[in-house]
């Protein structure tokens, strides 16, 4: 798996004149950096040029709101879903997957993504739409593609499964539980949904 955003800048270092891509990681950085500490309402763009060792002119000529900021951090900064396992076991494949879109939603910044979402009202939230379907949702649905096509082939999934309402499953209850029931989806959480959620809706129906 990619790692998670980028080292931040040591405290006490004299800055060096950076640009360009350069500057850029270092003040998306800062961003990932600010809200894990202060959270969307106490981040500032201010605080973000601080944290870069930048000047704030800097980061308002790229980045005019902190939603446009915001939003490049986290898309940059998220990593990204694994290919699809393939254990000769579609229960076993769900669970591997799963623990891969655990391991983003509780990296430093998926964690920064449920604060914001969690901080911002609805308009602000409309804006991060697009970082949670392309850098979470969908490459998650398309591994769960794969992996549930598979099991199709193997005959432990009736083809009839392979459909929207299948895929959207997995991430649908783990973004909900996340946010409303504030569930860090341990072990046993995980192998609950798979066994009484994943694996009834998937299994072959008697003749």
């Amino acid at each position: 798996m990619a790692t998670s955003g980028w080292p931040p800048v040591p405290a006490g270092t004299a800055p060096a004149r950076r640009r360009g891509a350069v500057l850029e990681r270092a003040i998306l950085s800062a961003a990932l950096q600010q809200l894990g500490e202060v959270g969307w309402k106490g981040l500032t763009m201010e605080g973000v040029a601080a944290g870069a060792q930048t000047g704030k002119a800097a980061v308002y000529r790229r980045w005019p709101c902190k939603e446009d900021l915001v939003a490049d951090a986290l898309a940059a900064g998220l990593p990204e879903v694994e290919a699809a396992p393939d254990a000769g076991s579609v229960r076993e494949d769900l669970l591997t997957l799963c623990r891969q879109v655990r391991r983003i939603m509780y990296s430093a910044p998926g964690a920064a993504l449920r604060a914001v979402l969690y901080e911002c009202n609805q308009a602000q939230a409309e804006r991060f739409q697009g970082v949670i379907i392309g850098g979470m949702v969908e490459p998650t649905v398309k591994l769960l593609r794969d992996v549930i096509s598979r099991g199709v082939e193997r005959g432990e999934v009736r083809p009839d499964a392979v459909n929207d309402f299948v895929f959207d499953a997995v991430p649908a209850m783990m973004m909900y539980r996340s946010k409303v029931c504030a569930s860090e989806w341990s072990d046993q959480e995980l192998v609950g949904m798979i066994d009484q959620l994943m694996i009834p809706l998937l299994r072959p129906r008697a003749d």
